[in-house]
């Protein structure tokens, strides 16, 4: 299509109109008309200009104003505003014209929906695929070349503007549409000659052209070759280019005025309109008009039942309210804070950072981006040997301290005078071995930047030999753990002679995980630096992490020197400096009452309060609600007038001791602001964690120094956050119950209550994933909450797999053939059967099978979780695909995830390398389990072995046959212990135990006793949940059958038991004793699954009318309630916390099923049974039971309601009564709850 061009910016940002005729054009004759109207409505329908002059004005916001230059009314957008003495001038861009004008806030009128119904008149465009380019210059290299650049270079603007303007004619062939940004192909016709201006650019090197994930060759072939749009080729979403630049309709939003309280809306405008304009006709409706492309918020109705109603909720219905200003806070989480204890000039840039030249060299060559917001602080003053304290969110990253450590370790005469003794010069303490492996790696890798620092990385165990055996002579840096080092500092007590470098890294694990380690290193640094009285020789400490730690405090007062404490994690800085948090917990309606409460018994000295919203709406109600009650507010928010001078200057105002003044503001204003003395933060409506922060350093300025007064009492604190949390913020109350537990703040009750079952549901969500390896491995997962595996029992998932019948009856010995190794307990083999081992014999017959070439037949379709032939080498596997890559399946020959069903390892391979397999091949199920050794775990509070061990146990036992005893089995997993190499002396008659693997790992000592493994998994399975589908349980068996006490199984042997019939949809359910009778009872339960389980009687009240029988079930906090009614009893379960509850009631006399019901109510399960025939019945049970009695707080709505005579209603009650008392003498056999 022809097109004329309006503005030019640069090539990615021009702007033009359509001409001529099409579906997507409109035509220039509709664009007169429309101004024509639009002069005649604004300049002569009003006499009061105030009707159609907008109340508030804002950035965003569409409307019409008066252009000076083109004296007419236009269409525009307001950029930006600046105010002035008495007055303010606006910027806008003409949206019909594209131009950018200033106009007076008396040419601003209210844009009305009629003149908003055709597209703007300027389109908005970019040249296709093609981007800038630049010349970079490296002057470490010497080297110049063209580099793609975020913007475009003026050479390249000023020849596009040229070549514009030099045509006779223009056409774009669009592409796509991208917001409001038309992606075309650029046409220009100069002396007759066609050209392709995208080409064009690209051919001079003034930009590049973007290629599509497929090669789709160069801009001009692909527009000649071209009929149709590709949509897969394109990055970005094909619209409808008649849908672009039109306006977007909102729904009705009434401005209020702030100073006459009158709202108007556009609707009171355009009904106005009608009736003074008669050139248009249509019919509006009230609405207001915004800039295309900006997000719409729809307002969202708010749940406001009770807060009790709230915290019983289910979790797992429970719906994530997104806030109101998502966008704002998006941008507000770009924006960086600071806290600094000393002024500091960042180094934002890598040229002026405060490194060696070398190593900037370096950083370069690698493509380092430069210094991050918190590197730009901490590097200069280590650089300077300063202590540091970094907490940031980034504070694990070793580059915060890594590169300016270097630098200064490279002025060698700082050192002179240390003695001249062997040690290190710098100390990096790190949590684990990973960690000390990262930061080692990084010191290799950039140590040749400067003078040989010989760093070493000491990870040691609890060997005494290995220990002594360790030379530090020529080291300058040592990369260790707080253990590690104290091992070695027990044999070389010179090591902190010449220290003078102290790093802690990831500090609050360090202080969590090692407290007296971390202490007991501190105080020798202290006591060498005294000792060695080093006068003019560098001491420096540098601590950094991603949170604040009680013990930083200690560490900043007792071991450094005037440090620079740099925190950008502003919630971590408002721990440092003591803000009182309070939680108010409330509903949602209750939220202003509590509000005004808060500010009622608000401390005097709090004299500057924030009241943070999310939203425009909540900021004009609490406003409101303030003037109401006679509190002096001033308020400010993206859609009101930004009168930051008038704010200011209030909030800077002296008052007189007692007077409050609050503001009342959302997110998006803090920046503008840029408030930091308040005193109290009031959270009306919670945000995300990082915007917390940021209202958080709203007080900075208020933060007490713990460092000069550690024992400041929160009762004197000079800043306080208050947190209003009501039934809608359930997606914060995690994140604000771990916050305020790391704070130490006073936590509600009703917080924990639901956070527990919010974390319950958020465990029952990872049902269906995989037993975390931590658990199965160690016994204990320590990051349950950011696991993403599962940490109870699916007892579908967890029934035993590829291992024997007779082994998970009872703990049995077996022999093993280790395969694959994962880590030093943890290994995938074969359970082999001695006396004919059936993987043996279909090995052979699959290996003499491939022997022949006609039988190696290649798979031409290989589908997932199908079984094929492998050959490796020699041998021939079974194996199993397990994943398929999208893009790689269309091709020839592509990768595949294969699994080794035999032997439990993966690899990918190509696809062509599948074999097919013959089905009588595919019979024997896959071979390979999974095997634990029990009572094992790495040293020093690690939780993953340490490479040397895993190494060590790998060459020791791989392939090799093991005698075990398996002593516990889930899934396809067996826990083992003793797992033992036997050796078969066959001439002496006799066997010899080479050595036994678990001694072996204790041996190199990098692996500790774990006592509680075990024990941990059987508390593990007797959580068990049974799956949603169990309430389709058939009936329990009327009789009751006693079952010896010897011959129940013991509780400590977990596995899961086959019945005699051998069907596996029978549980078999053990109701152990009551501590007064020595019997137990079993019951055999139809279930979907098989486990053991331990259940307890609940206590249960009844009371009767005419027709019905009511239970109530007392049991605190129930869940997965289940009932099962028949003619003669019901069958009640349930779980609450850790306990299973189960009642099998056979009652008195028959009821009807169909009618009878169970529901849940305050806390209880409550059953109402229809009686089969009317009448009273004068017990519930046939047979006593201690846990069921009559309910007394009934007894009298009975007697009320009761249409039978008073006489016989008091004899039949009191029948049953005496019946219950009577009951309660005698036990059941059933465990109670108490």
């Amino acid at each position: 299509m022809e097109v004329l061009v309006l503005e030019i910016e640069d090539p990615g940002c021009f702007w033009v109109t359509m001409k001529g005729c099409g579906p997507y054009i409109v035509d220039e004759i509709e664009y007169k008309n429309l101004n024509a109207e639009m002069n005649q409505f604004y300049d002569k329908s009003y006499e009061d200009v105030d009707e159609v002059k907008p109340l508030t004005v804002k950035e965003g916001q569409i409307c019409v104003v008066f252009s000076q230059e083109l004296k007419c009314w236009c269409r525009a957008v307001i950029k930006s505003i600046m105010y002035c003495t008495d007055d303010y001038q606006t910027e806008c861009f003409l949206l019909d014209y594209a131009k950018y004008v200033f106009v007076k806030s008396k040419d601003i009128r209210v844009a009305l929906e009629a003149f908003m119904q055709i597209p703007y008149r300027a389109k908005k465009c970019r040249l296709y695929r093609t981007k800038p380019v630049t010349l970079r210059i490296d002057f470490c290299e010497d080297t110049a070349k063209i580099v793609p650049a975020k913007r475009w270079d003026s050479a390249a603007t000023w020849y596009f503007q040229n070549l514009l303007k030099a045509t006779t004619q223009m056409k774009v062939k669009l592409c796509a549409v991208e917001g409001n940004t038309f992606d075309v192909f650029l046409y220009v016709t100069i002396k007759d000659e066609k050209v392709c201006v995208n080409d064009d650019l690209v051919s001079k090197n003034f930009a590049r052209f973007e290629e599509a994930k497929e090669n789709m060759g160069s801009s001009a072939d692909y527009q000649e070759n071209q009929m149709s749009l590709n949509v897969e080729c394109l990055p970005v979403k094909i619209v409808n280019p008649a849908l672009a630049f039109r306006p977007v309709l909102f729904q009705e939003e009434v401005s209020t005025n702030l100073e006459t309280g009158l709202a108007v809306s556009s609707s009171f405008l355009e009904e106005t309109y009608q009736r003074s304009s008669t050139a248009l006709n249509e019919n509006t409706a009230s609405i207001v008009k915004a800039i295309p492309g900006l997000p719409f918020k729809e307002n969202r109705a708010v749940d406001t039942d009770r807060l009790q109603q709230f915290l019983n909720c289910d979790p797992l219905k429970t719906h994530i309210i997104e806030d109101d200003q998502q966008s704002v806070q998006s941008l507000s989480e770009e924006r960086n804070f600071v806290f600094l204890s000393n002024k500091i000039e960042p180094s934002s840039v890598l040229e002026t950072a405060p490194l060696c030249d070398d190593l900037k060299k370096e950083l370069t060559r690698k493509k380092f981006l430069g210094p991050s917001f918190t590197e730009s602080y901490c590097w200069p003053p280590i650089a300077r040997g300063c202590d540091v304290v970094a907490i940031s969110y980034e504070g694990n990253d070793p580059f915060l301290y890594i590169p300016p450590v270097l630098t200064f370790l490279q002025s060698g005469s700082c050192y002179k005078g240390l003695p001249n003794r062997s040690g290190p010069l710098a100390l990096i303490l790190c949590p684990g071995w990973k960690k000390a492996q990262l930061v080692f790696e990084l010191l290799k890798t950039y140590e040749r930047c400067s003078r040989q620092l010989h760093p070493m990385l000491i990870i040691l165990g609890q060997n005494k030999e290995e220990t002594r055996s360790v030379k530090i002579q020529g080291c300058e840096v040592i990369v260790t753990t707080p253990y590690s080092l104290l091992r070695l500092f027990e044999h070389q007590r010179l090591l902190f002679c010449r220290l003078c470098h102290l790093v802690l890294d990831e500090i609050e694990v360090l202080f969590s995980d090692a407290t007296e380690e971390v202490f007991t290193i501190l105080d020798c640094y202290k006591k060498a630096i005294v000792a060695e009285e080093w006068e003019y020789s560098p001491h420096q400490i540098i601590a950094v992490g991603t949170c604040w730690n009680k013990h930083i405090a200690h560490l900043i007062k007792e071991f450094m020197n005037d440090p620079y404490i740099v925190i950008t994690a502003m919630e971590e800085a408002s721990i440092y400096g003591n803000v009182q948090q309070v939680l108010q917990p409330c509903t949602y309606s209750e939220r202003t009452a509590v509000l005004l409460k808060t500010l009622d018994f608000i401390d005097n000295n709090l004299q500057k309060v924030l009241v943070f919203t999310n939203s425009v709406n909540e900021a004009e109600m609490v406003h409101e609600a303030l003037k109401s009650n006679s509190i002096f507010s001033l308020k400010i928010h993206k859609e009101g007038e930004f009168n930051f001078k008038y704010i200011l200057e209030q909030w800077t105002k002296k008052y007189s001791s007692g007077t409050h003044v609050v503001l009342v503001l959302t997110d998006d204003c803090m920046q503008s602001l840029g408030i930091i003395d308040a005193t109290c933060v009031i959270h009306f409506s919670l945000p995300s964690p990082r915007i917390f922060g940021q209202r958080l350093h709203s007080m900075s300025d208020n933060f007490c120094n713990v460092i000069e007064d550690s024992s400041v009492d929160q009762e004197y604190t000079k800043a306080r956050s208050v947190i209003l949390i009501a039934e809608n913020s359930t997606c914060h109350a995690l994140w604000i119950l771990r916050y305020l537990q790391h704070a130490e703040a006073e936590i509600p009750p009703e917080l924990h209550d639901f956070t527990a079952k919010m974390l319950e549901a958020e465990e029952d969500k990872k049902f269906s994933r995989p037993l975390c390896a931590y658990l199965k491995i160690f016994g204990i997962c320590k990051n349950r909450t950011v696991c993403p595996d599962r940490h109870q029992i699916n007892l579908q998932i967890d029934m035993p797999q590829n291992i024997p019948d007779k082994v998970t009856r009872t703990p049995a010995c077996v022999t093993i053939l280790p395969l694959h190794i994962v880590n030093a307990t943890n290994y995938f083999g074969r359970i082999v059967d001695k006396q004919k081992d059936q993987y043996t014999i279909l090995a052979e017959e699959i290996n003499d099978y491939f022997k022949e070439p006609s039988n190696k037949t290649s798979v031409k379709n290989v589908e997932k979780l199908a079984f094929y032939g492998l050959c490796e080498e020699t041998l021939f596997h079974r194996v199993q695909v397990v994943e398929i890559s999208p893009k790689e399946e269309e091709d020839l020959f592509f990768k595949v995830k294969i699994k080794y069903i035999d032997e439990g390892r993966t690899s990918q391979v190509q696809s062509y390398q599948l074999l097919h397999l013959p089905a009588r091949f595919q019979r024997l199920p896959p071979q390979a389990v999974e095997f634990v050794v029990c009572r094992v775990k790495p040293i020093d509070n690690e939780i993953e072995w340490n490479p040397k061990v895993t190494h060590y146990i790998h060459h020791k036992i791989k392939g090799k046959l093991h005698e075990a005893k398996i002593v516990h089995t889930l899934g396809n997993t067996a826990w083992v212990d003793p797992m033992v190499r036997v050796t078969r002396l066959s001439d002496l008659k006799m066997s010899v135990n080479e050595y036994n693997v678990r001694s072996e790992i204790l041996a190199t000592g990098l692996g500790t006793d774990n006592p509680e493994h075990i024990t941990q998994l059987q508390k593990l399975c007797g959580h068990v949940k049974v799956l949603d589908h169990a309430k389709n349980l058939k009936p329990l068996p009327k009789k009751e059958d006693t079952a010896d006490p010897q011959n129940v199984s013991s509780p400590q042997n977990m596995s899961v038991q086959e019945n005699s019939t051998g069907n596996h949809n029978s549980l078999k359910i053990t109701l152990e004793s009551h501590p007064r009778d020595g019997v137990a009872q079993t019951k055999e339960a139809e279930e979907p699954t098989l486990h053991q389980r331990k259940c307890f009687y609940p206590e249960i009240k009844w009371f009767q009318n005419e027709e019905t029988v009511t239970v109530k079930v007392k049991i605190a906090s129930v869940a997965d309630c289940k009932s099962e009614f028949s003619k003669e009893k019901v069958v009640f379960r349930a779980c609450s916390g850790d306990k299973i509850y189960l009642a099998d009631m056979e009652l008195y006399q028959y009821i009807l099923p169909e009618k009878s019901t169970c529901v849940i109510k305050d806390k209880e399960a409550i059953i109402v049974l229809m009686k089969e025939k009317k009448g009273a019945w004068c017990k519930l049970l046939k047979k006593k039971n201690p846990h069921v009695s009559f309910d007394f707080d009934h007894w009298e709505d009975f007697e009320d309601k009761s249409p039978f005579p008073v006489g016989t209603k008091k004899l039949y009650c009191t029948t049953a009564v005496t019946e219950e008392l009577a009951d309660s003498s005698e036990d059941s056999g059933t465990e109670s709850d108490e």
